[in-house]
């Protein structure tokens, strides 16, 4: 195969744009999350003409395909766990339009998040969805994770700021679902497009709705002595009316990470702090910030700090974009999850996801989207210590099943990919991954674009992944031929 392919490749992309070195392989084996599986050939198109010709090129010589952008994905969304061809749309960097306006630009997928507010941000405008990885991620896995963040409370995901997406189809096509309009008439295929974890097409141009930067803007730092009174603060703040552009929780071994990372003011001593962050009018938001005050403090917080400039403020949020990447002075390695439960049952899953982990004899920080309850459980481990990683994979599969017995999803915002596809069986029944099978069937018939995601493999919910590709692959031909499930 690959001696028919690489010399198309490299006569569509010339020889600079395509690779089979090891070294340059390796780098493309694994995303954020834990596992690993290598491409036999990586290409850097310039433009959706070339994005096209390769996916045609693949096709004729049956080589299955997965895009990729910057690699921060947290599912293994991206790992090219059958092999073949990796499409990176690092190239595709180009912010091609922005028309004030309409509130709207057009980008290509290899666009880094937050660069779009960056370039927008002199006219008063921002792009909202800000996902932890904002500085790196780019738009396209954005779009295709349908990604949230930590101002999405108020605002809304990705799916919500996408007005159009110009794609690649499998069958190397390139067409437009959705445009520059807020509606358009016909079947909603770009709304099943975000979200699909690049198993229908790829990406190649997307139009982004702006929305205006607001007058003026409080954060709070609240601190307590428990993860419940934290909870209850976030129950009773959004029942009161108020919706913060963002509302996170950090509980105690999270902030002390934190801190010694990145010392961005967080108290230590705290069992769990709040960070609130209310926006709007000018004169509107100071009676906000003496509400959430006052219902912080009758559920008990010891200390309640506001920001008192810009630089106080991004130093809060750098530390909690930084959670993640704190996980490092706790241990070698940390397996997340981001499983979604109704509000006001934090505590008693948050009581469930310690139980779990002294069950297992592991240590795991709790770091939440709190206002719309999603949870991202980090669970440290040693990766060298042999069935360490077996254990910690079971751990997160009885998190996923403590979400879904509490009326939650075993997903937020970080996608199902390979990690957690032999966990849909805990949300979703046998008919309904049917459904979805056919669904992506018909936009995926030979089963080569990003193949072996989402659906569930012959393996139970918190088995290992880190098995060989080829029994998934094989599944994947079996679903094509219109016999999954």
């Amino acid at each position: 195969m690959l001696e028919l392919l690489v010399p198309r490749l490299v006569s569509i992309l010339g020889a600079a744009n395509v690779t089979t070195a090891a070294g340059d392989l390796s780098n493309y084996q694994y995303d954020g999350s834990a596992d690993r599986a290598l491409p036999q050939v990586v290409v850097f198109p310039g433009s959706a003409a070339e994005v096209a010709a390769v996916v045609a090129a693949c096709n004729e010589v049956d080589c299955p395909y997965v895009a990729r952008g910057a690699g921060t994905g947290l599912s293994g969304g991206a790992i090219p766990e059958a092999g073949g061809v990796v499409i990176s749309t690092g190239r595709m960097n180009r912010i091609l339009e922005i028309d004030v306006p309409n509130r709207i630009a057009v980008v290509e997928p290899g666009v880094v998040n937050a660069h779009i507010s960056e370039a927008v941000k002199g006219n008063g405008l921002q792009f909202v969805p800000d996902p932890s990885s904002q500085a790196a991620c780019t738009i396209g896995g954005n779009v295709t994770e349908n990604s949230g963040g930590l101002h999405c409370l108020a605002y809304g995901v990705t799916a919500h700021h996408v007005l159009g997406c110009e794609i690649v189809t499998t069958q190397a096509d390139i067409v437009w679902l959705g445009g520059k309009t807020v509606d358009a008439p016909g079947y909603d295929l770009l709304g099943v497009f975000i979200g699909s974890e690049g198993t229908l097409g790829i990406a190649t141009k997307v139009v982004v709705r702006l929305v205006p930067l607001q007058q003026e803007r409080r954060t709070l730092l609240a601190a307590f002595a428990t993860i419940e009174q934290a909870s209850q603060s976030v129950s009773d703040i959004i029942a009161g009316g108020i919706i913060p552009a963002a509302l996170e929780m950090m509980d105690q071994l999270s902030t002390q990470a934190v801190e010694e990372f990145v010392h961005a003011g967080f108290p230590t001593d705290a069992g769990a702090v709040l960070i609130v962050e209310l926006e709007g009018l000018s004169g509107t938001v100071d009676a906000l910030v003496t509400d959430v005050r006052e219902i912080c403090t009758r559920n008990g917080s010891h200390d309640i700090r506001q920001a008192r400039d810009e630089v106080e403020r991004e130093r809060i949020w750098l530390g909690r974009k930084s959670a993640f990447g704190a996980m490092g002075r706790l241990g070698s390695s940390y397996y997340v999850q981001d499983g979604v439960i109704p509000r006001t049952r934090l505590p008693q899953v948050v009581g469930q996801v310690a139980e779990i982990g002294r069950r297992y004899g592991l240590r795991i920080a709790n770091v939440f989207h709190a206002g719309d309850g999603n949870l991202h459980p980090l669970i440290v481990f040693d990766d060298s210590m042999p069935g360490e990683y077996e254990r910690v994979v079971a751990a997160g599969a009885d998190i996923l099943r403590a979400c879904v017995a509490h009326g939650g999803s075993i997903s937020g915002e970080h996608g199902i990919g390979i990690e957690k596809r032999d966990c849909m069986t805990l949300q979703y029944s046998r008919a309904d991954l049917a459904l979805m099978a056919r669904l992506r069937t018909a936009f995926n018939p030979r089963g080569l674009c990003n193949p072996a995601k989402m659906f569930p493999t012959s393996r139970r919910c918190g088995e290992s992944a880190r098995v060989s590709a080829s029994a998934h692959v094989a599944a994947e031909v079996e679903r094509a031929a219109g016999t999954a499930f």
